[in-house]
């Protein structure tokens, strides 16, 4: 297996990482715990996962993902060896987002981030994660399929400056090592730079967002920003969702 250094951070994560989001709904707890036991036997060691999951979301599911690699962390007692990164779930603006979570109220603010984190290092029998990310942006944006941009203006969204002083209080808790972001757009990583170098608050270390043959977007503004500012890309859905393997 061969690592990288997450952004620059001094996090040296396997280039191939193990998604989670099966875990509760087409997979059991037995099948989660084979499946990091086979993973670590083979050198990954960057579990990523979400308060949101398994997919697709279900109020009778939702957590189960967390849990399941809960129990698994409590028998290998193997916390030491993975990079562990979960996501706090974005606020509700159409019909793709989940509204059972928090009663669909997820902005990003104090409140809601120290509800999410809270309750995944509770589900995940942890104390700190070694990174948190926000799962989607704070307002409405072109994610998630979207290729123009919606020209919509949001009733309340929590502007990223005030989201970035929450999370720098994560870290200075001891319960975020570093922070990313998923699903966000080059306007989004530039103001969550700016922030960071004008206040000194933590900077986002990554962005996971889809890449792979048949989605490229990421190439046309997003790559710039790993290029020069060292923010590294967590590439999901590398494979379409199944496509490109049959």
């Amino acid at each position: 297996m061969k690592y990288r250094k997450l952004g620059r951070t001094d996090l040296d994560v396997s280039l191939i990482g193990l998604g989670t989001m099966t875990w509760g709904e087409q997979n059991t707890e037995a099948e989660a715990h084979q499946q990091l036991d086979y993973a670590l036997e083979r050198g990954i060691n960057l579990v990523d996962t979400a308060e949101m999951y398994p997919v697709p979301p279900k109020p009778e599911t939702q957590g189960l993902t967390e849990t399941y690699i809960g129990t698994w962390l409590a028998r290998s007692k193997r916390r030491q060896d993975i990079v562990l990164a979960s996501k706090a779930a974005g606020p509700v603006r159409d019909a793709k987002r989940p509204g059972h979570i928090r009663d669909g109220k997820t902005f990003l603010d104090r409140k809601n981030l120290t509800a999410a984190l809270d309750a995944s290092l509770k589900r995940l029998q942890t104390d700190y994660l070694d990174l948190y990310q926000l799962h989607w942006p704070d307002r409405t944006t072109a994610t998630f399929g979207k290729l123009t941009y919606p020209w919509v203006q949001d009733e309340h969204t929590v502007p990223i400056e005030e989201t970035l002083e929450v999370l720098h209080d994560f870290v200075r808790a001891g319960k975020v090592r570093h922070v990313g972001v998923s699903n966000e757009t080059p306007w989004g990583v530039a103001q969550f730079l700016r922030h960071a170098e004008n206040k000194g608050l933590p900077r986002i270390a990554s962005i996971q967002n889809a890449y792979s043959l048949l989605n490229r977007v990421y190439e046309s503004g997003l790559s710039e920003f790993s290029h020069h500012e060292g923010v590294g890309l967590l590439a999901y859905s590398p494979l379409a969702m199944g496509m490109l393997c049959g």
